[in-house]
C-alpha cells in the first residue's frame, strides 16, 4: 500500500478506536450503469471507499479515494450529508470525430455532498465507470497529494508503460506483469493502465478534463493492486544555456498543485468491457471532457501531412534536379507531391527556423514566405516545428504565425506532466485557437479531454510509434489500438514504403524501413486514430509505390462510424470505419508461427452492391515484408470477407457502392 494511504487508514481506524467515527459508518451508496450490468457500491466509513461489479463478479474491492490539502483530509471521517440522483441520456457531436460522428452519452448519476464542503461524483455508464471530486473552498488552495488507490480481488494480467522518472515522452514500450508482480519496489507507470481477467473481462484506466493539475502516475502496492503518485510543482526552474529544449528543476515544492479552492478535479474512469474489441470503440474520454469553448470551429481542418524528418528530406530520381536538403526546392517538392495526392499539409520540422530559439528569423534557404504563397496556390498548407521553450519564450509568435498564414504548430519536448506542464499545454493551445492555428503536440504526454475543449488539438504524440524506427515493434504496437487510441488521437506517424521483417531489418535515414509487412502499414491509416496524420516516407518512394499511396491518402481522419470485426489484445484486430458511403477496413497482427485467417461478415454493408479494393499480404511477405497483393471484386452484405495476415502482417480495403 502506498505510504500516504497507508497513514490515512491508520487515522481512520485510530479515529474509530476512540469513539469518533463518523455517525453514518458503514453506509452504503449504490448506483448501477443504464443497463444494470455495472454496480459501484460507495463505501462512507474511514476512508471513503469502493467496490464494482460486472454481474456478479467483483472486479474491484476497496478502491480508495481521497485528497490532501495542507491538514485537511478530504475522503476522511466523511460526513455523508447529502445524495442527489439524476440520470443522462444525450448525443454528442464532436468537431473532430475521432470514432463516431454521434456520441451516445448515457450514464447515472450519483452525487455525493460532504459536510466538510466537497462533494464526490460518481458516473456509471453502460461501458464503464467514473468519479471525480468537486471542492467549495475559497481562495487558493496547494493540494499535498491526491490518492487513487485500485485493489484486485483476484489476480489479473496488467499491460503498463513503466518509467523510472516523471521526465518522460510516454514512449516506453508495453510491459505485461501480473498484478501480484507489480510491487511498490518497481517501476512507475502511467496512463493508460490495462487489466485482462482470465475470464475475458477487461478494465482499461485513464483520465479526462485534466486541468490545473498534474497527470497521474502509478506504482504497485504489494497488495495486489495499484496506487497513485504525481511529480511535484516545480518552483524553481531553469533554462540551460546549452540546450533550447528542456530545463533543469532547481527546486520543486511540497504539492502537487496550487489551485482554486473552488473547482472540479480531474475525473477516473474505468471502461469495463466483456469483449476486447468495445475497447475500439470506447468515447469515454470525450464523454467527460469539457465542451469546446471555440465558437467558430470552421477553420479547423483535420487531414494528412506529408514530413520530411522521418525520410530525412532526401527525395531523388530524374525529376530531382536540385540538391536535397532542407531548402526551399526540397519542400517545393513536397508540397507538390502533397498536392498531387490531395494530401492537405506538408510539415517543416526542425531546420525551417535559423535558429531553434528564435521562430521569427526563418532560415533563408528555406525562403518560408515564398513556400507559404506556393502552398496556397497548390491548396497545401503548412505546418511548422517549434521546441515548446520557443512558444513559451515567444509569446507572439502565434500572431505571427497567424499573420504569415501558416496553417498550424506541431509543438515538441515537453516531456513532462506536472502542473506547469499541464498548464503550459491548455494556454498555448488557448492561444492558438484565438490566432486559428491547429496544434499537434509531440514530445507529449497521452490525450486527457483538451482536444475536446479545444478541437484545434489534433493530436498527441506520447507513444512509442515509427518515429523510434527499430524499438517500434508490430509486437508492441498491436497493443495501441487497445490502449493509448482509446484514450484519443496517436501522432504515430506510419506509412513506410520500405518494409521488413525484424530478423533482417536495418534502417537509418535517409532510408528509413519499418518492420511489419506493407499491407500492415496501410491499415495503420484505418486504424489508428489522428486527426493530423503523417505520412512518414519519401515522396520518392510513394510516387513509386502509386497505388499504395493513392490507397493511404484516400483513407480520412475523421469518422462517421467505428466496428471492431475480430480483436484479441495482444494479437490481431480487425476495424470497419465508415466516412460518408464508403467503409475502411484495417488489419494488423503481431509475431505469430502461423498466418491467421478470418473469415468477416459484411452485414454491416446493408443493402446493394459495392466494389472492394484490398491490399493483402503476399504469399512471401512472411519473409520478404514488402510482397503484397490488390484485388477488386464485388460484393454484397451477404457475403464474407476472407482476411489473412502474415506475421507482423495486415490487411486494408476500402468498400464503396458499386457504380
Amino acid at each position: 500500500m502506498k505510504a500516504k494511504s497507508f497513514i490515512i487508514v491508520l487515522v481512520a481506524a485510530a479515529l474509530s478506536a476512540v469513539g469518533m467515527a463518523p455517525a453514518n459508518a458503514e453506509k452504503t451508496q449504490t448506483l448501477s450503469s443504464p443497463d444494470g450490468r455495472l454496480k459501484v457500491n460507495v463505501h462512507i466509513s474511514g476512508v471513503l471507499s469502493y467496490d464494482v461489479y460486472a454481474g456478479e463478479k467483483l472486479l474491484m474491492e476497496g478502491n480508495t479515494l481521497s485528497m490532501e490539502f495542507g491538514d485537511r483530509f478530504i475522503g476522511l471521517n466523511a460526513r455523508l450529508s447529502k445524495v442527489s440522483r439524476k440520470s443522462v441520456n444525450e448525443t454528442i457531436h464532436p468537431v473532430v470525430s475521432y470514432k463516431s460522428s454521434a456520441v451516445e452519452n448515457k450514464y447515472n448519476q450519483m452525487l455525493l455532498r460532504f459536510k466538510d464542503g466537497y462533494s464526490v461524483e460518481f458516473r456509471a455508464f453502460d461501458d464503464g465507470v467514473a468519479y471525480r471530486f468537486i471542492t467549495n473552498y475559497p481562495g487558493e488552495v496547494e493540494v499535498k497529494n491526491e490518492d487513487i488507490g485500485v485493489h484486485f480481488p483476484e489476480t489479473c494480467l496488467l499491460t503498463i508503460s513503466q518509467t523510472n522518472r516523471f521526465k518522460t515522452a510516454y514512449e516506453e514500450p508495453y510491459s505485461h506483469v501480473e498484478s501480484t508482480d507489480w510491487t511498490s519496489s518497481g517501476n512507475m507507470a502511467y496512463y493508460p493502465i490495462l487489466a485482462r481477467f482470465g475470464d475475458g473481462c477487461n478494465i482499461l484506466f485513464s483520465e479526462s478534463a485534466l486541468h490545473d493539475y498534474p497527470a497521474a502516475f502509478f506504482k504497485g502496492t504489494d497488495n495486489n493492486g495499484f496506487a497513485s503518485v504525481f511529480p511535484k510543482y516545480p518552483v524553481e526552474f531553469r533554462q540551460t544555456p546549452d540546450r533550447d529544449r528542456s530545463v533543469v528543476i532547481d527546486r520543486e515544492g511540497d504539492f502537487i498543485a496550487r489551485t482554486s479552492g473552488s473547482r472540479s478535479f480531474p475525473w477516473r474512469y474505468f471502461i469495463i468491457t466483456k469483449e476486447d474489441g468495445d475497447l475500439l470503440t470506447s468515447t469515454m474520454t470525450c464523454r467527460l471532457a469539457e465542451k469546446s469553448v471555440i465558437e467558430d470551429v470552421s477553420w479547423i481542418k483535420p487531414g494528412q501531412a506529408s514530413w520530411e524528418w522521418w525520410n530525412g528530406a532526401v527525395p531523388y530520381g530524374p525529376d530531382v534536379n536540385f540538391k536535397a536538403g532542407c531548402n526551399l526546392e526540397t519542400y517545393k517538392y513536397f508540397i507538390d507531391f502533397a498536392s498531387h495526392y490531395g494530401i492537405e499539409y506538408i510539415v517543416m520540422d526542425e531546420g525551417w527556423a535559423a535558429d531553434t530559439r528564435d521562430p521569427f528569423t526563418p532560415n533563408p534557404d528555406v525562403d518560408l514566405f515564398e513556400l507559404l504563397r506556393y502552398g496556397k496556390e497548390k491548396n497545401v498548407g503548412i505546418i511548422l516545428w517549434l521546441t515548446w521553450l520557443s512558444v513559451e519564450n515567444n509569446p507572439d509568435v502565434f500572431a505571427k504565425f497567424e499573420e504569415w498564414g501558416v496553417a498550424g504548430i506541431k509543438i515538441d519536448f515537453m516531456d513532462r506532466s506536472d502542473q506547469w506542464m499541464v498548464n503550459f499545454y491548455e494556454r498555448t493551445i488557448a492561444e492558438a485557437a484565438r490566432h486559428h492555428l491547429f496544434v499537434d503536440f509531440h514530445g507529449a504526454f497521452k490525450p486527457a479531454g483538451l482536444e475536446y475543449k479545444y478541437p484545434n488539438l489534433l493530436s498527441y504524440e506520447g507513444v512509442l510509434g515509427m518515429e523510434q524506427m527499430g524499438r517500434c515493434t508490430p509486437s508492441n504496437s498491436i497493443y495501441l489500438p487497445f490502449l493509448r487510441n482509446v484514450t484519443g488521437p496517436m501522432e504515430y506517424t506510419p506509412g513506410a514504403m520500405l518494409s521488413m521483417q525484424p530478423e533482417v531489418y536495418v534502417s537509418r535515414r535517409p532510408n528509413s524501413a519499418s518492420i511489419g509487412t506493407r499491407a500492415y502499414q496501410l491499415a495503420l491509416f484505418v486504424v489508428f486514430e489522428s486527426g493530423i496524420q503523417m505520412l512518414a516516407d519519401n515522396p520518392t518512394l510513394y510516387y513509386k509505390n502509386d497505388e499504395c499511396t493513392r490507397f493511404i491518402a484516400d483513407v480520412p481522419v475523421a469518422w462517421d462510424e467505428t466496428r471492431p470485426l475480430s480483436a484479441k489484445i495482444g494479437d490481431h484486430v480487425v476495424v470497419a470505419k465508415r466516412s460518408g458511403d464508403k467503409w475502411y477496413i484495417g488489419g494488423m497482427t503481431a509475431e505469430r508461427e502461423e498466418p491467421l485467417t478470418l473469415e468477416i461478415p459484411l452485414d454491416f454493408l446493408g443493402h446493394g452492391t459495392f466494389e472492394i479494393t484490398a491490399f493483402e499480404d503476399g504469399v512471401n511477405s512472411d519473409v520478404q515484408a514488402m510482397d503484397y497483393r490488390k484485388t477488386t471484386s464485388t460484393v454484397t452484405g451477404a457475403d464474407k470477407l476472407t482476411v489473412s495476415m502474415v506475421r507482423n502482417g495486415g490487411f486494408a480495403a476500402v468498400i464503396a457502392p458499386a457504380r
